[in-house]
Parts: C-alpha cells; sequence; structure tokens
C-alpha cells in the first residue's frame, strides 16, 4: 500500500493576495491499494462525490497518465470543502503524486508545482501544500517562482470554519475588474511590508497589515459577515491579525500561543454558526509512505 497525505492550506494571509499560503495541520489522505478491473474509490464524503473513475483525484491522475492501471482508493479528509482551506488544491496534488508514483514519472516538486498551477491559475496553495510552511511565490505564465515565508513559532492558527460554503467561482466574481493605481501601490506596500516583517521576526509590525488588504477582503465582505464579528471579538481581546482564508468563508486569527485558547473560548461563547479549531502549521508538506513504513517527501 501506497499512502499519500497532503496538508490544506490558507492563501492569502491578508494582502498576499494569490500569492502567499501557508500549510495547515489538517489532511486529505489517500491510500492507494489493490489493482482492480475498474477505478474504485472508498469515502465517506457524501454521496455527491463518485466512486468511480469520474473522481477528482483520479481525473488528477489520467491526467498527468492516461494509462495508469486502475486500483482500490480509500480517501480520508478532514479539509473541509468550498470554505478556502485549500481542499480542491490538496486533492488535485493527491492525484499527481498517485500517478507520478504508480507512472513511475519522477517528476520533482517543482515540475508538480508548474502543472498545479498551470490547473489552478495561482500557486498560492498548491505552493504551500507541497513544500509545507508558508510559501510567496508568483506564475508568469510559465514558471512559478517561489521562497518559503519565516512564520512565528510561537503563534497559533485560530479557525472559524462556518456551517456554509462559499465557491470560489462566486467569491471571484465578486472582485473588481480593475483598482485605482494609488490602491494597487498601497495593496502592494501593505503585501511587501508584511513579507518583510515576518522574515524579520517582527510580528507586532505583521499582525496589523494582516488586516490591511486592500486587494480582495472588501470586496468580499458581504459574502463573508462573520468576518467583521470574528475581527472584533479577538480585537477586544486586544489581539489583531484576522484575515478571510483564501476566498472565504473561513477566517483565521494568527494570536500568540498563550492567548488562543481565550480566543476560541470567545468565539465559542458568541455561538457561531460551524466549527472552531487551533492550529498550527504543517512544516513538511506532501508525505508518501510506502510499505517499508518510511516517509518521504516530494
Amino acid at each position: 500500500m501506497i499512502t499519500i497525505k497532503v496538508p490544506a492550506t490558507s492563501a492569502n494571509l491578508g494582502p498576499g493576495f494569490d500569492s502567499m499560503g501557508v500549510a495547515l495541520q489538517l489532511y486529505l489522505t489517500l491510500e492507494i491499494h489493490e489493482k482492480t478491473a475498474t477505478w474504485v474509490v472508498d469515502h465517506d464524503s457524501g454521496a455527491a462525490i463518485p466512486h468511480d473513475d469520474t473522481h477528482f483525484i483520479v481525473q488528477a491522475a489520467l491526467q498527468l497518465a492516461p494509462d495508469l492501471s486502475p486500483h482500490r482508493l480509500v480517501v480520508r479528509s478532514d479539509i473541509p470543502l468550498a470554505r478556502g482551506l485549500g481542499s480542491s488544491s490538496s486533492a488535485l496534488l493527491a492525484g499527481y503524486a498517485m500517478a507520478n508514483e504508480l507512472a513511475n514519472l519522477a517528476l520533482s516538486r517543482d515540475e508538480l508545482l508548474a502543472l498545479a498551477t498551470r490547473i489552478e491559475g495561482h500557486p498560492d496553495n498548491v505552493a504551500p501544500a507541497l513544500f509545507g510552511g508558508a510559501v510567496v511565490a508568483y506564475y508568469d505564465g510559465k514558471h512559478v517562482f517561489h521562497a518559503p515565508l519565516r512564520l512565528p513559532k510561537t503563534h497559533h492558527f485560530i479557525t472559524y470554519i462556518p456551517n456554509t460554503q462559499l465557491l470560489t467561482a462566486a467569491a471571484r466574481a465578486a472582485l473588481p475588474e480593475q483598482l485605482p493605481f494609488k490602491t494597487s501601490v498601497a495593496a502592494s506596500a501593505i503585501s511587501n511590508t508584511l513579507i518583510a516583517a515576518l522574515q524579520a521576526d517582527d510580528f507586532e509590525t505583521a499582525k496589523y497589515l494582516i488586516e490591511a488588504d486592500q486587494f480582495h477582503e472588501t470586496a468580499r465582505q458581504h459574502l463573508v459577515p462573520h468576518l467583521k464579528q470574528v475581527r472584533t471579538i479577538a480585537h477586544e481581546l486586544g489581539l489583531i491579525g484576522t484575515y478571510l482564508s483564501g476566498a472565504g468563508p473561513t477566517i483565521i486569527s494568527v494570536v500568540p500561543k498563550q492567548a488562543a485558547h481565550h480566543l476560541q473560548q470567545a468565539l465559542a461563547t458568541a455561538k457561531l454558526p460551524g466549527k472552531i479549531l487551533d492550529l498550527v502549521p504543517d512544516n513538511t508538506g506532501l508525505m508518501i509512505e510506502k510499505e517499508d513504513r518510511i516517509y518521504e517527501s516530494f
């Protein structure tokens, strides 16, 4: 048996629109079992997701290796669908990694990143899911340029996941087609300074910039009414650093470890409809476990 494990991801980190993301310790796990006459995908994700070769993971694998022999697969995922935590990216990478293993394609991490980014359109989820930790990346239509981003080791990601989904298409439709030049300059400066502050271990500066996005949060806030509420609750505790994860509707607050439980309790007291998790970054990224029980990273 081969097991492929892919972490969830949170994109943007505020102003890092379509370019910045972090892997978190929620996982999609794909087990590859015996060969079969036709593809069989066992999962408990609900009746709407297929159990045959039309499953998204199988389709992703067949993109890279159309002649791949069918197998029985078992898929388990803690990553909720359409919540802004990279569920589609994790499934895409699981499929690509399966094709890479079974067809002996010998694709490198950078090659897989390029292929996945071409499908996703931007690397903010696939890059951290592959490499782990936080990653800043840019896709120019041909190449993906990427670099690791330092995050404070003492901070947790308090994650509020609403019960309702928000499809990426709807969130994308809410964005303006153009930004005024001065707004674009300011938004870029905020993102650049956030990266510099994080690299300098200056979270006192970074926490304010996380909340200063001018690229997408204002345009999407009507789709995510809880963003203002969560931010207000965090501010009442003196905690700054709340942002919309990916396209939403998940909302994340980056807070010191010693304050994580207090914020989690405050959000629970507010009785928001959904789930509240205390997460930390996954620093390994996509992993493969083979029968010899030795883990190896792409």
